[in-house]
Protein backbone atom coordinates (compact mmCIF):
# COMPACT_ATOMS: atom_id res chain seq x y z
CA UNK A 1 0.00 0.00 0.00
CA UNK A 2 1.40 3.31 -0.93
CA UNK A 3 2.86 5.72 1.95
CA UNK A 4 0.10 8.37 2.60
CA UNK A 5 1.02 11.63 4.13
CA UNK A 6 -0.62 14.85 5.06
CA UNK A 7 -0.34 17.64 2.53
CA UNK A 8 1.51 19.87 5.26
CA UNK A 9 4.35 17.35 5.49
CA UNK A 10 7.10 15.97 3.87
CA UNK A 11 8.73 12.53 3.68
CA UNK A 12 11.73 11.84 5.14
CA UNK A 13 11.88 8.11 4.87
CA UNK A 14 10.58 4.63 6.65
CA UNK A 15 10.57 3.52 10.02
CA UNK A 16 7.88 1.64 12.06
CA UNK A 17 5.60 3.75 9.56
CA UNK A 18 6.22 7.42 7.64
CA UNK A 19 8.89 9.35 9.01
CA UNK A 20 7.79 13.14 8.23
CA UNK A 21 8.54 16.70 8.65
CA UNK A 22 5.60 18.86 9.62
CA UNK A 23 5.95 22.07 6.97
CA UNK A 24 4.61 24.46 9.55
CA UNK A 25 7.45 23.06 12.38
CA UNK A 26 10.16 23.17 9.82
CA UNK A 27 10.92 26.68 11.00
CA UNK A 28 12.43 25.33 14.69
CA UNK A 29 15.70 24.33 12.76
CA UNK A 30 17.75 21.24 12.87
CA UNK A 31 20.73 19.03 12.19
CA UNK A 32 21.67 16.28 9.93
CA UNK A 33 24.82 14.47 11.17
CA UNK A 34 27.07 11.60 10.15
CA UNK A 35 30.40 10.19 9.92
CA UNK A 36 31.86 10.71 6.41
CA UNK A 37 30.11 8.55 3.43
CA UNK A 38 27.12 7.31 5.76
CA UNK A 39 24.31 9.32 3.73
CA UNK A 40 24.42 12.39 4.56
CA UNK A 41 24.81 14.17 1.13
CA UNK A 42 21.95 12.06 0.30
CA UNK A 43 19.63 13.42 3.30
CA UNK A 44 19.97 16.48 2.40
CA UNK A 45 19.29 15.84 -1.49
CA UNK A 46 16.07 14.76 -0.54
CA UNK A 47 15.11 16.92 2.01
CA UNK A 48 15.88 20.17 -0.33
CA UNK A 49 13.71 19.10 -3.13
CA UNK A 50 10.67 18.07 -0.84
CA UNK A 51 10.54 21.50 0.30
CA UNK A 52 11.21 22.81 -3.18
CA UNK A 53 8.11 20.59 -4.12
CA UNK A 54 6.53 21.74 -1.62
CA UNK A 55 6.83 25.64 -2.21
CA UNK A 56 10.21 26.28 0.31
CA UNK A 57 12.77 27.53 -1.04
CA UNK A 58 16.62 26.86 -0.33
CA UNK A 59 19.85 27.86 0.14
CA UNK A 60 22.72 24.97 0.38
CA UNK A 61 26.04 25.21 0.31
CA UNK A 62 27.49 22.53 -2.34
CA UNK A 63 31.09 21.75 -0.58
CA UNK A 64 32.22 18.65 -2.77
CA UNK A 65 30.29 19.70 -5.91
CA UNK A 66 27.57 17.03 -5.83
CA UNK A 67 24.73 18.32 -4.62
CA UNK A 68 24.34 20.10 -7.99
CA UNK A 69 23.00 17.16 -9.55
CA UNK A 70 19.64 18.05 -7.70
CA UNK A 71 19.05 20.29 -11.10
CA UNK A 72 18.53 17.64 -13.02
CA UNK A 73 16.33 14.47 -12.90
CA UNK A 74 18.07 11.18 -11.88
CA UNK A 75 18.25 7.72 -13.69
CA UNK A 76 17.34 5.29 -10.46
CA UNK A 77 19.33 2.07 -10.47
CA UNK A 78 18.30 -1.26 -9.29
CA UNK A 79 19.15 -0.35 -5.88
CA UNK A 80 17.19 2.38 -5.47
CA UNK A 81 14.22 0.80 -7.42
CA UNK A 82 14.47 -1.85 -4.97
CA UNK A 83 14.47 0.62 -1.87
CA UNK A 84 11.39 2.87 -2.97
CA UNK A 85 9.71 -0.81 -3.18
CA UNK A 86 10.18 -1.90 -0.29
CA UNK A 87 9.15 1.57 0.98
CA UNK A 88 5.72 1.16 -1.45
CA UNK A 89 7.00 4.65 -2.98
CA UNK A 90 6.80 5.06 -6.55
CA UNK A 91 10.53 6.66 -7.79
CA UNK A 92 9.26 9.14 -10.28
CA UNK A 93 12.83 10.86 -11.47
CA UNK A 94 12.27 14.83 -11.36
CA UNK A 95 14.41 17.68 -10.48
CA UNK A 96 13.66 21.15 -8.66
CA UNK A 97 14.73 24.64 -9.98
CA UNK A 98 17.89 25.41 -9.64
CA UNK A 99 19.79 28.79 -9.41
CA UNK A 100 23.58 28.36 -8.66
CA UNK A 101 25.98 30.73 -7.08
CA UNK A 102 29.45 31.51 -6.38
CA UNK A 103 31.51 34.04 -4.39
CA UNK A 104 34.29 33.55 -7.54
CA UNK A 105 31.55 33.86 -10.44
CA UNK A 106 32.99 30.66 -11.85
CA UNK A 107 30.21 28.05 -11.28
CA UNK A 108 27.21 30.37 -10.88
CA UNK A 109 26.31 33.76 -10.84
CA UNK A 110 28.70 35.88 -8.48
CA UNK A 111 27.38 36.52 -4.73
CA UNK A 112 28.37 40.06 -3.34
CA UNK A 113 27.88 42.16 -0.15
CA UNK A 114 29.36 45.04 0.74
CA UNK A 115 31.87 45.99 3.12
CA UNK A 116 28.91 47.96 5.28
CA UNK A 117 26.73 45.57 5.71
CA UNK A 118 28.99 42.86 6.91
CA UNK A 119 30.10 45.44 9.74
CA UNK A 120 33.02 45.26 11.85
CA UNK A 121 32.33 42.31 14.15
CA UNK A 122 32.35 39.59 11.09
CA UNK A 123 35.15 41.27 9.64
CA UNK A 124 37.03 41.02 12.47
CA UNK A 125 36.33 37.43 12.70
CA UNK A 126 37.09 36.71 9.15
CA UNK A 127 40.72 38.93 9.56
CA UNK A 128 41.00 37.42 12.90
CA UNK A 129 41.68 40.57 14.68
CA UNK A 130 42.30 40.94 18.56
CA UNK A 131 40.13 43.25 20.59
CA UNK A 132 42.73 46.37 19.56
CA UNK A 133 42.48 45.33 16.26
CA UNK A 134 38.59 45.16 15.89
CA UNK A 135 38.52 48.56 18.50
CA UNK A 136 40.47 50.73 15.53
CA UNK A 137 38.14 48.99 12.80
CA UNK A 138 35.07 49.94 14.10
CA UNK A 139 36.07 53.31 14.64
CA UNK A 140 37.14 53.06 11.14
CA UNK A 141 33.80 52.08 10.06
CA UNK A 142 32.15 55.26 12.39
CA UNK A 143 34.02 57.50 10.98
CA UNK A 144 33.24 56.91 7.35
CA UNK A 145 29.43 56.65 8.91
CA UNK A 146 30.09 60.04 10.27
CA UNK A 147 31.95 61.65 7.23
CA UNK A 148 29.29 60.06 4.81
CA UNK A 149 31.69 57.43 3.14
CA UNK A 150 30.48 54.71 1.85
CA UNK A 151 32.28 51.19 2.43
CA UNK A 152 31.59 49.20 -0.31
CA UNK A 153 34.97 47.07 -1.77
CA UNK A 154 38.48 46.10 0.15
CA UNK A 155 39.55 49.64 -1.69
CA UNK A 156 37.04 51.48 1.07
CA UNK A 157 38.08 49.93 3.70
CA UNK A 158 41.96 49.84 2.64
CA UNK A 159 41.31 54.29 2.01
CA UNK A 160 39.34 54.64 5.34
CA UNK A 161 41.90 53.12 7.40
CA UNK A 162 44.89 54.85 5.52
CA UNK A 163 42.33 57.93 6.72
CA UNK A 164 41.97 57.18 9.92
CA UNK A 165 46.14 56.77 10.45
CA UNK A 166 46.50 60.01 8.75
CA UNK A 167 44.14 61.60 11.13
CA UNK A 168 44.86 59.59 14.26
CA UNK A 169 45.59 62.16 16.89
CA UNK A 170 42.59 64.35 15.96
CA UNK A 171 40.48 61.08 15.67
CA UNK A 172 42.26 59.97 18.77
CA UNK A 173 40.71 62.58 21.06
CA UNK A 174 37.42 61.73 20.02
CA UNK A 175 37.20 58.14 19.72
CA UNK A 176 40.44 56.72 21.54
CA UNK A 177 44.29 56.15 20.48
CA UNK A 178 45.00 54.89 17.01
CA UNK A 179 48.24 54.06 16.01
CA UNK A 180 50.14 53.62 12.80
CA UNK A 181 51.55 50.08 13.90
CA UNK A 182 47.92 48.71 14.47
CA UNK A 183 46.37 50.01 11.23
CA UNK A 184 48.98 48.57 9.68
CA UNK A 185 48.36 45.29 10.62
CA UNK A 186 45.12 45.01 9.91
CA UNK A 187 46.15 46.84 6.25
CA UNK A 188 48.49 43.59 5.89
CA UNK A 189 45.38 41.21 6.82
CA UNK A 190 43.49 42.73 4.54
CA UNK A 191 46.19 42.26 1.60
CA UNK A 192 46.19 38.16 2.45
CA UNK A 193 42.39 38.39 2.29
CA UNK A 194 42.21 39.86 -1.02
CA UNK A 195 44.97 37.32 -1.78
CA UNK A 196 42.32 34.77 -1.07
CA UNK A 197 39.94 36.34 -3.33
CA UNK A 198 37.80 38.00 -0.87
CA UNK A 199 37.62 40.91 -3.55
CA UNK A 200 35.16 39.09 -5.82
CA UNK A 201 32.78 39.31 -2.49
CA UNK A 202 32.75 42.86 -1.69
CA UNK A 203 31.18 45.22 -4.24
CA UNK A 204 28.02 45.64 -6.06
CA UNK A 205 25.59 44.73 -6.68
CA UNK A 206 25.24 43.51 -4.11
CA UNK A 207 23.24 40.81 -2.96
CA UNK A 208 19.10 40.94 -3.24
CA UNK A 209 17.85 38.75 -0.89
CA UNK A 210 14.73 38.44 -2.74
CA UNK A 211 16.22 36.61 -5.17
CA UNK A 212 17.00 33.86 -2.60
CA UNK A 213 13.00 33.05 -2.14
CA UNK A 214 11.59 32.71 -5.49
CA UNK A 215 9.25 30.06 -6.52
CA UNK A 216 9.07 29.10 -10.69
CA UNK A 217 5.58 29.34 -12.29
CA UNK A 218 4.42 25.61 -11.03
CA UNK A 219 4.60 27.11 -7.28
CA UNK A 220 8.16 25.16 -6.38
CA UNK A 221 10.61 26.74 -4.14
CA UNK A 222 13.97 27.72 -5.86
CA UNK A 223 17.25 25.57 -4.71
CA UNK A 224 19.75 27.64 -4.65
CA UNK A 225 23.37 26.53 -4.33
CA UNK A 226 26.57 27.76 -3.58
CA UNK A 227 29.17 26.42 -5.14
CA UNK A 228 31.92 25.97 -2.13
CA UNK A 229 34.39 23.52 -3.28
CA UNK A 230 37.13 26.27 -3.84
CA UNK A 231 35.07 28.54 -1.52
CA UNK A 232 35.55 25.83 2.07
CA UNK A 233 39.42 26.43 1.36
CA UNK A 234 39.32 29.75 2.92
CA UNK A 235 37.07 28.64 5.58
CA UNK A 236 37.05 32.02 7.43
CA UNK A 237 35.43 33.08 4.61
CA UNK A 238 33.09 30.44 4.02
CA UNK A 239 31.46 30.55 7.35
CA UNK A 240 31.56 34.30 7.66
CA UNK A 241 29.83 34.04 4.58
CA UNK A 242 27.00 31.96 5.78
CA UNK A 243 26.73 33.67 8.70
CA UNK A 244 26.18 37.33 6.87
CA UNK A 245 23.68 35.76 5.18
CA UNK A 246 21.60 34.47 8.20
CA UNK A 247 22.22 37.81 9.85
CA UNK A 248 21.15 39.62 6.57
CA UNK A 249 17.86 37.37 6.45
CA UNK A 250 17.12 38.03 10.44
CA UNK A 251 17.60 41.65 10.17
CA UNK A 252 15.92 42.12 6.99
CA UNK A 253 12.76 39.66 6.98
CA UNK A 254 9.28 40.46 9.07
CA UNK A 255 8.34 38.92 12.00
CA UNK A 256 6.01 35.68 10.69
CA UNK A 257 5.74 33.59 13.88
CA UNK A 258 5.25 30.25 12.96
CA UNK A 259 3.94 30.37 9.24
CA UNK A 260 2.35 27.35 7.62
CA UNK A 261 5.50 26.79 6.06
CA UNK A 262 9.15 28.43 6.18
CA UNK A 263 9.82 31.46 3.83
CA UNK A 264 13.45 29.86 3.34
CA UNK A 265 15.10 26.79 4.51
CA UNK A 266 18.99 27.36 4.91
CA UNK A 267 20.90 24.34 4.89
CA UNK A 268 24.68 25.25 6.55
CA UNK A 269 27.14 22.27 5.50
CA UNK A 270 30.68 21.69 7.28
CA UNK A 271 28.70 23.29 9.96
CA UNK A 272 31.61 23.14 12.73
CA UNK A 273 33.68 25.49 10.50
CA UNK A 274 31.01 28.53 12.30
CA UNK A 275 32.00 27.60 15.54
CA UNK A 276 35.82 27.10 15.07
CA UNK A 277 37.71 29.51 17.23
CA UNK A 278 34.53 31.34 17.21
CA UNK A 279 35.00 34.53 19.91
CA UNK A 280 32.52 34.46 22.90
CA UNK A 281 31.06 37.59 21.25
CA UNK A 282 30.46 36.09 17.85
CA UNK A 283 28.83 32.69 19.43
CA UNK A 284 26.34 34.77 21.25
CA UNK A 285 25.66 36.67 17.83
CA UNK A 286 25.07 33.52 16.42
CA UNK A 287 23.00 31.81 18.90
CA UNK A 288 20.99 34.98 18.89
CA UNK A 289 20.38 34.56 15.31
CA UNK A 290 19.65 31.01 15.46
CA UNK A 291 17.44 31.27 18.00
CA UNK A 292 15.45 34.99 16.56
CA UNK A 293 15.39 33.70 13.06
CA UNK A 294 12.62 31.22 13.07
CA UNK A 295 9.95 34.14 13.99
CA UNK A 296 11.18 35.10 10.62
CA UNK A 297 9.84 32.12 8.88
CA UNK A 298 13.52 31.05 8.08
CA UNK A 299 14.93 27.46 8.98
CA UNK A 300 18.13 26.55 9.24
CA UNK A 301 20.30 23.57 9.31
CA UNK A 302 23.07 22.22 10.07
CA UNK A 303 25.06 19.36 8.59
CA UNK A 304 28.29 18.13 10.26
CA UNK A 305 29.86 15.13 11.37
CA UNK A 306 29.01 14.78 15.07
CA UNK A 307 26.16 16.69 16.58
CA UNK A 308 29.03 17.71 19.42
CA UNK A 309 30.72 20.00 16.97
CA UNK A 310 27.45 22.49 17.77
CA UNK A 311 27.26 24.37 21.13
CA UNK A 312 24.73 22.87 23.48
CA UNK A 313 23.27 26.08 23.31
CA UNK A 314 22.67 26.22 19.18
CA UNK A 315 21.85 22.56 19.40
CA UNK A 316 19.23 22.88 22.01
CA UNK A 317 17.18 24.71 19.46
CA UNK A 318 17.68 22.36 16.73
CA UNK A 319 13.57 20.54 16.25
CA UNK A 320 14.61 18.28 14.07
CA UNK A 321 17.55 15.70 13.85
CA UNK A 322 18.77 13.61 11.36
CA UNK A 323 21.83 10.58 13.25
CA UNK A 324 23.26 8.80 10.50
CA UNK A 325 26.23 6.34 11.56
CA UNK A 326 28.83 7.43 14.05
CA UNK A 327 31.62 5.70 15.08
CA UNK A 328 33.19 5.30 18.46
CA UNK A 329 36.98 4.28 18.05
CA UNK A 330 38.40 7.31 20.57
CA UNK A 331 37.42 8.82 23.53
CA UNK A 332 36.49 11.81 22.07
CA UNK A 333 34.05 9.32 19.87
CA UNK A 334 32.72 7.72 22.38
CA UNK A 335 31.89 11.36 24.10
CA UNK A 336 30.13 12.58 20.52
CA UNK A 337 28.00 9.30 20.52
CA UNK A 338 26.88 10.02 23.92
CA UNK A 339 25.97 13.06 22.93
CA UNK A 340 24.41 11.98 20.16
CA UNK A 341 22.04 9.17 21.76
CA UNK A 342 21.22 11.55 24.73
CA UNK A 343 19.77 14.48 22.08
CA UNK A 344 17.06 12.24 21.32
CA UNK A 345 13.80 11.17 22.93
CA UNK A 346 14.10 7.35 23.65
CA UNK A 347 12.36 4.28 21.96
CA UNK A 348 12.10 1.36 24.03
CA UNK A 349 12.57 -0.75 21.34
CA UNK A 350 16.15 -0.14 20.58
CA UNK A 351 19.18 1.15 22.50
CA UNK A 352 20.26 4.81 21.13
CA UNK A 353 23.82 4.48 21.36
CA UNK A 354 24.15 1.19 19.85
CA UNK A 355 21.72 1.95 17.15
CA UNK A 356 23.20 4.84 15.98
CA UNK A 357 26.76 2.82 15.85
CA UNK A 358 24.86 0.10 13.44
CA UNK A 359 23.11 2.10 11.27
CA UNK A 360 23.95 1.49 7.54
CA UNK A 361 24.77 3.77 4.84
CA UNK A 362 21.00 5.88 4.01
CA UNK A 363 20.00 4.89 7.19
CA UNK A 364 19.69 7.29 10.23
CA UNK A 365 17.57 7.76 13.70
CA UNK A 366 15.23 10.57 12.93
CA UNK A 367 13.26 12.86 15.38
CA UNK A 368 10.93 15.63 14.51
CA UNK A 369 8.57 17.82 16.10
CA UNK A 370 4.80 16.91 16.47
CA UNK A 371 2.14 19.47 15.73
CA UNK A 372 2.58 20.46 19.42
CA UNK A 373 6.64 20.90 18.48
CA UNK A 374 7.56 18.38 21.10
CA UNK A 375 10.13 15.80 19.54
CA UNK A 376 8.25 12.57 18.52
CA UNK A 377 10.19 9.25 19.61
CA UNK A 378 12.74 8.71 17.46
CA UNK A 379 12.72 6.31 14.82
CA UNK A 380 15.33 4.35 12.64
CA UNK A 381 14.62 5.30 9.42
CA UNK A 382 15.64 4.01 5.81
CA UNK A 383 15.91 7.42 4.21
CA UNK A 384 13.81 7.83 0.85
CA UNK A 385 15.78 7.66 -2.28
CA UNK A 386 16.09 10.56 -4.15
CA UNK A 387 14.44 11.82 -7.70
CA UNK A 388 17.59 13.79 -9.15
CA UNK A 389 20.66 12.98 -10.56
CA UNK A 390 23.20 11.62 -7.59
CA UNK A 391 26.33 13.00 -8.44
CA UNK A 392 27.55 16.02 -10.29
CA UNK A 393 26.73 18.29 -13.38
CA UNK A 394 28.75 18.64 -16.11
CA UNK A 395 29.98 22.12 -16.90
CA UNK A 396 27.80 22.48 -19.68
CA UNK A 397 24.98 21.35 -18.18
CA UNK A 398 25.78 23.72 -15.19
CA UNK A 399 26.35 26.64 -18.05
CA UNK A 400 22.83 26.01 -19.75
CA UNK A 401 20.88 26.03 -16.65
CA UNK A 402 22.93 29.36 -15.33
CA UNK A 403 21.88 31.00 -18.83
CA UNK A 404 18.22 30.59 -18.20
CA UNK A 405 18.53 31.31 -14.88
CA UNK A 406 15.76 34.11 -13.38
CA UNK A 407 18.79 36.30 -12.00
CA UNK A 408 21.06 35.96 -15.45
CA UNK A 409 23.06 39.04 -15.87
CA UNK A 410 21.59 40.94 -12.63
CA UNK A 411 24.64 40.01 -10.84
CA UNK A 412 27.32 39.39 -13.87
CA UNK A 413 28.64 42.55 -14.29
CA UNK A 414 30.07 43.72 -11.27
CA UNK A 415 29.78 48.12 -10.67
CA UNK A 416 31.97 50.18 -8.88
CA UNK A 417 30.39 53.69 -7.89
CA UNK A 418 32.26 56.43 -6.41
CA UNK A 419 32.63 55.76 -2.93
CA UNK A 420 34.77 55.95 -0.22
CA UNK A 421 38.26 55.10 -1.93
CA UNK A 422 37.06 57.65 -5.15
CA UNK A 423 36.13 60.06 -2.55
CA UNK A 424 38.95 60.31 -0.39
CA UNK A 425 41.13 59.97 -3.45
CA UNK A 426 39.81 62.86 -4.82
CA UNK A 427 39.80 64.83 -1.63
CA UNK A 428 43.66 63.79 -2.26
CA UNK A 429 44.33 65.33 -5.38
CA UNK A 430 41.40 68.22 -4.60
CA UNK A 431 43.91 69.69 -1.26
CA UNK A 432 47.38 68.07 -3.67
CA UNK A 433 45.87 70.81 -5.90
CA UNK A 434 45.40 73.82 -3.69
CA UNK A 435 48.71 73.10 -1.78
CA UNK A 436 50.56 73.59 -5.61
CA UNK A 437 48.71 76.18 -5.87
CA UNK A 438 49.31 77.67 -2.79
CA UNK A 439 53.37 76.81 -3.41
CA UNK A 440 53.03 78.47 -6.70
CA UNK A 441 51.73 81.43 -5.22
CA UNK A 442 54.31 81.87 -3.13
CA UNK A 443 56.98 81.41 -5.08
CA UNK A 444 55.49 83.94 -7.53
CA UNK A 445 55.64 86.23 -4.45
CA UNK A 446 59.28 85.74 -3.87
CA UNK A 447 59.92 86.03 -7.62
CA UNK A 448 57.98 89.43 -7.88
CA UNK A 449 60.11 90.83 -4.93
CA UNK A 450 63.14 89.50 -6.03
CA UNK A 451 62.78 91.10 -9.81
CA UNK A 452 61.07 94.56 -8.20
CA UNK A 453 65.04 94.38 -5.69
CA UNK A 454 66.63 93.76 -9.21
CA UNK A 455 64.77 96.49 -10.91
CA UNK A 456 65.29 99.16 -8.27
CA UNK A 457 68.99 98.60 -8.28
CA UNK A 458 69.36 98.74 -12.46
CA UNK A 459 67.24 102.26 -11.72
CA UNK A 460 69.87 103.37 -9.30
CA UNK A 461 72.65 102.35 -11.86
CA UNK A 462 70.92 104.43 -14.68
CA UNK A 463 71.13 108.18 -12.57
CA UNK A 464 73.30 110.69 -13.42
CA UNK A 465 75.88 111.15 -11.13
CA UNK A 466 78.67 113.84 -10.32
CA UNK A 467 81.90 113.28 -10.94
CA UNK A 468 85.34 113.78 -9.11
CA UNK A 469 87.51 113.83 -11.92
CA UNK A 470 88.54 117.13 -13.53
CA UNK A 471 89.29 117.41 -17.08
CA UNK A 472 92.19 118.84 -18.48
CA UNK A 473 91.22 122.55 -18.71
CA UNK A 474 89.38 122.54 -15.53
CA UNK A 475 92.89 120.98 -14.04
CA UNK A 476 94.87 123.74 -15.90
CA UNK A 477 93.10 126.82 -15.24
CA UNK A 478 93.14 125.22 -11.53
CA UNK A 479 96.60 125.19 -11.70
CA UNK A 480 96.77 128.35 -13.46
CA UNK A 481 94.63 130.30 -10.25
CA UNK A 482 97.19 128.52 -7.79
CA UNK A 483 100.19 129.19 -9.37
CA UNK A 484 99.00 132.84 -10.08
CA UNK A 485 97.51 133.64 -6.53
CA UNK A 486 100.86 131.77 -5.03
CA UNK A 487 102.79 134.43 -7.02
CA UNK A 488 100.85 137.44 -6.20
CA UNK A 489 101.05 135.74 -2.56
CA UNK A 490 104.67 135.42 -2.73
CA UNK A 491 105.09 139.00 -4.24
CA UNK A 492 102.47 140.83 -1.77
CA UNK A 493 104.61 139.39 1.10
CA UNK A 494 108.09 140.60 -0.63
CA UNK A 495 106.19 143.71 -0.83
CA UNK A 496 105.61 143.97 2.95
CA UNK A 497 108.54 142.41 4.03
CA UNK A 498 110.70 144.31 1.49
CA UNK A 499 108.93 147.43 2.84
CA UNK A 500 109.27 146.98 6.50
CA UNK A 501 112.90 146.19 5.79
CA UNK A 502 113.45 148.86 4.13
CA UNK A 503 112.23 151.18 6.57
CA UNK A 504 114.07 149.46 9.35
CA UNK A 505 117.63 150.13 7.45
Amino acid sequence: MPLSIDENEILVGLGQGPVTQRLDRSNRHGVVAGATGTGKTVTLQILAQAFSDAGVPVFAADVKGDLSGLAMPGTPNEKMLARAASMDLPLTPGAPPVVFWDLFGEKGHPIRTTISEMGPLLLSRLLELNDVQEGVLTIAFHVADQDGLLLLDLKDLQAALKYVADHADEIGTQYGNVSAATVGTIQRKLLTLQTQGAEHFFGEPALDLSDLMRTDAAGRGYVNLLAADRLIQSPKLYSTFLLWLLSELFETLPEVGDPEKPKLVFFFDEAHLLFNDAPKALLEKIEQVVRLIRSKGVGVYFVTQNPADIPDAVLGQLGARVQHALRAYTPADQKGLKAAAQSFRVNPAFDTAEAIQALGVGEALVSTLDEKGAPRIVQRTLIRPPASRLGPLAPQERAALQAKSPVAGVYDQAQDRDSAYEILQSRALKAEREADAERAEQEAARRAEAEAKVREREARASRPRASSRQTMTEAFAVTLVRTVASQAGRELMRGLLGGLSRRRR
